[in-house]
């Protein structure tokens, strides 16, 4: 498969927050500060913006709570070694002073949503996927609506704070330390369709098929099958955000069929493609 068929994954590249990936257009340099640092006069403030080049994030974090998702398009966040994929179903909750990276390609229509710490608890202590469901997108739109009542916006953020909660499946993929899985982890990033098994990966690395999977279980939460399977679908959501055809999508990730594809997709992003894509 030619490389510029499939591009080195920028969520892995991010990892740590940094050095951003080659071809990164824009870079972004923001403040680091803790939460509650800056008091601010809102409750539920949000943001739209187009990007129009690949964009790298350098690592900051907010004085405020903040929702991340997409109109359109697939970003990555990287907190704490572990990358999210945020798309326009699958937004991500960061805490106040959580300190975040991020890319976000060329094209993508980009929201993010900041929530005062005085007034708003935080959902979770770490950051968490949150399904944004047509209703909530609906009422957050609303809350960028010109010459709303004070009395209608308070009605409208007490919905949105409501409608809060973590869902029962993330996109996000912990990329392990251990410089013995470095090789796998590179192989899966520059070609997600690799089929390279446990067994020949051990021999290739004079390790036996315990030691791989025990080293992956204990840095990722994940044996190797599993982890492969994740990382496939972080690519698999990027590749179908931007509109690629289902059958294109599952061959390049290593599936022989949409058919198996799609189970795959389900099983860890709890929707079909065909589904996530209308979405």
């Amino acid at each position: 498969m030619a490389e510029r068929d499939i591009a080195p994954s920028p969520a892995v590249l991010l990892r740590d927050g940094g050095p951003p990936p080659d071809g990164a257009t824009d870079r972004r340099s923001l403040p680091l500060y803790r939460a509650g640092e800056i008091d601010v006069p809102f409750v539920v403030q949000s943001s739209v913006e187009n990007i129009p080049g690949d964009t790298f994030w350098e690592m900051h974090s907010h004085p405020t709570h903040e929702l991340l998702w997409n109109e359109r398009g697939a970003s990555s966040a990287v907190i704490g070694g572990r990358v999210w994929t945020i798309t326009p179903t699958a937004a991500l909750w960061v805490p106040a002073g959580t300190p975040h990276a991020g890319w976000t390609p060329a094209g993508l229509r980009h929201r993010a949503a900041h929530f005062a710490v005085d007034a708003v608890p935080s959902i979770s202590d770490v950051p968490v996927a949150v399904e944004l469901t047509s209703l909530l997108r609906l009422l957050l739109d609303r809350l960028d609506a010109d010459g709303l009542a004070p009395a209608a916006r308070a009605r409208t953020e007490a919905m949105v704070l409501d409608l809060l909660v973590p869902a029962r499946h993330e996109l996000t993929l912990r990329v392990p330390d251990s410089p013995l899985l470095a090789p796998i982890t590179a192989a899966v990033r520059e070609d997600p369709g690799d089929a390279t098994t446990l067994a020949v990966w051990a021999s290739r690395l004079g390790v036996s098929t315990r030691t791989i999977t025990r080293t992956f279980q204990s840095e990722t939460g994940l044996g190797f099958s599993r982890w492969v399977a994740a990382a496939r679908m972080q690519q698999a959501v990027a590749m179908l955000a931007r509109g690629d055809r289902l059958d294109e999508v599952a061959e390049r990730v290593g599936y022989h069929s949409a058919s198996a594809f799609g189970a795959a997709f389900r099983r860890i992003t709890g929707v079909s493609p065909g589904r996530f894509r209308s979405q």
